[in-house]
């Protein structure tokens, strides 16, 4: 279970995964990302804080 001190975010896929690179493919499917418009919520750390920002031009970010 969270603590409630977490930063919880919500993640969607905005853009298409045609042409990138397989990295980002990857990142964006560890992230729990599949196709457009689809969105996970996430615990905000650094390792999901890095994943995000490696593919910010896909994705929209939310606070919850």
């Amino acid at each position: 279970m969270a603590k409630k001190s977490e930063q919880k975010v919500r993640v969607t896929l905005k853009r298409s995964l045609i042409g990138r690179k397989p990295q980002q493919r990857r990142t964006v499917k560890a992230l729990g990302l599949g196709k457009i418009g689809s969105s996970a919520e996430h615990v905000l750390n650094p390792s999901i804080k890095g994943m995000i920002d490696a593919v910010s031009h896909l994705v929209k970010v939310e606070e919850l």
